[in-house]
């Protein structure tokens, strides 16, 4: 199974100008992150894992060239064994993103940090989808707005690292349209950074110590008093 449109969409201008930003942003992201399992999921055509130095780097997901097969919303693997995830436009386009995030915290280690792209609805790309009837690909997903997503991360125990944004210029068509955009990038940075239209965003699972109870040595002891025996008078009540 694949989601119609996807890959002729992927080797479009738009596709490549958002990939490209994509791909550069990923390497930085996941070039520090250190471990021994990291897992793609989604997107199987790029490898978003390529400049991080985890021995074991697995893709997975519902189609393509994947090393695992699965459901996103069911992962194989067993709870707390995976150091970095990368989900590249996973949750916008699936039925149960909340689902694919409860399991996204399951799977991964405390500490353990999750790498997210998706479309930015507070942008020109967003204002798009939004008009758009087609239901051609990448218009017919449900984007998540930063702010919206980073509140969903915080209810599983995620604290959101960093973020960034790209892709400042319009949905064009044609390439020569979306080259001659390109010097606004760097404007749109700094100055119009909320309206990117696509977005990185990074989170490390935390996992809050369990708080020992311990003696508050300062506390002076209470010395037990010693019971007087009773005599044998006091006994009788003599």
């Amino acid at each position: 199974m694949s989601i119609p449109g996807f890959d002729s969409w992927l080797g479009s201008a738009q596709g490549r100008y958002v990939t490209d930003w994509e791909q550069r942003k990923l390497d930085e992201a996941v070039a520090d992150i250190f471990g021994f399992n990291a897992l793609q999921i989604g997107m199987p055509q790029y490898d978003f894992l390529r400049a991080n130095r985890i021995p074991l780097r697995q893709k997975t997901g519902e189609f393509g060239a994947v090393d695992v097969l699965s459901e996103m919303t069911a992962l194989p693997f067993a709870s707390h064994s995976t150091d970095l995830i990368v989900l590249p436009h996973v949750l916008e386009f699936s039925a149960d993103p909340h689902q694919i995030l409860r399991e996204v915290e399951r799977i991964l280690i405390p500490e353990g940090q999750v790498v997210i792209v998706g479309f930015n609805p507070l942008s020109l790309w967003g204002l798009k989808q939004k008009l758009d009837r087609s239901g051609d690909f990448p218009w017919n997903g449900n984007y998540l707005s930063i702010t919206r997503l980073a509140d969903w991360l915080q209810l599983l125990g995620f604290e959101v690292d960093r973020g960034t944004l790209g892709c400042y210029a319009p949905p064009f068509i044609q390439q020569k349209w979306l080259r001659r955009w390109h010097l606004i990038e760097s404007a749109g940075e700094r100055w119009w950074s909320f309206s990117g239209g696509v977005y990185l965003l990074r989170a490390i699972k935390r996992v809050h110590g369990i708080r020992l109870i311990t003696p508050d040595w300062r506390k002076k002891a209470v010395r037990a008093k010693a019971l007087r025996p009773v005599t044998h008078k006091e006994g009788h009540g003599h």
